[in-house]
């Protein structure tokens, strides 16, 4: 699929209380984006002001979707996702910031692939994100695109820097990764990852297209988890490896 300027771009959000930071970040974004694309907000039930801050941005290219009851961040990501009418789909957190170039640099990714990946920096310090068991620069490596079966075992090891908010996909990506699996109740991006990777079809991109913001909110974990906790997720993943297989299979032109 080629990209260039006249691709219409959607940006995917999910948003949770998050008005100490969406505003900035939505600028962030407004400022990368071009007059037909869009961002798509879907809010799950925030107890705080996040609605009327989204509101309140004076921009038609936003989006507001409210839910009615919290369904959680994998169900309201793929909710924006199901409202995108763009060509190329980017999802974003809600208190992260874009980099300049980011649209450029990602859609160039997906000249010969399905789905970009890129890295991503610390907002206040703009060290590289570190691996939560090593603590060492945890960066995805434009030499590894290709090793799709070294990338999913990563990925079920917990070593693989995949993070949603530096991800963007092609519409018929986006087609084939929903409905998500109904027993995936985190990691959508793993799921991505992973379903692009038996697809053989993903870039990663190794300039950093976004500042992560690290507070005491985030979704995804900065340390190790329990022994518990981590033994569900390894076996959510393996049950997402099935899943992708048989959709690659059923869908072999997508």
């Amino acid at each position: 699929m080629g990209m260039n300027t006249t691709t219409r771009v959607s940006v995917c959000m999910a948003s949770y209380n998050g008005s100490r930071f969406i505003v900035d970040q939505l600028r962030s974004i407004l400022d990368e984006l071009e007059v037909e694309d869009e961002v798509i907000v879907v809010d799950d039930a925030s107890s705080d002001d996040t609605v009327s801050l989204v509101e309140g941005i004076e921009d038609d290219r936003v989006r507001l979707i409210r839910g009615a009851q919290n369904v959680g961040y994998v169900r309201a990501f793929e909710r924006a996702m199901e409202a995108a009418r763009g060509d190329v789909i980017f999802l974003a957190d809600q208190d992260d910031v874009w980099v300049s170039g980011r649209r450029a640099v990602l859609l160039g990714a997906l000249d010969d692939a399905d789905l970009a990946a890129s890295n991503l920096r610390l907002l206040h310090s703009g060290d590289p994100l570190p691996s939560p068991i090593t603590r060492r620069p945890w960066m995805l490596s434009a030499s590894s695109s290709a090793r799709w079966t070294w990338n999913r075992l990563r990925i079920l090891l917990g070593i693989a820097p995949y993070y949603g908010c530096a991800m963007a996909m092609t519409r018929s990506f986006s087609d084939l990764a929903r409905p998500f699996p109904r027993f995936l109740t985190e990691s959508h991006d793993l799921w991505l990852a992973i379903l692009a990777n038996t697809q053989h079809s993903v870039r990663h991109v190794e300039t950093a297209t976004l500042l992560r913001r690290i507070h005491d909110s985030n979704s995804s974990p900065s340390r190790p988890r329990g022994v518990a906790p981590a033994l569900r997720s390894r076996i959510m993943l393996i049950r997402a490896v099935l899943e992708a297989r048989r959709r690659v299979r059923a869908h072999p032109a997508m």
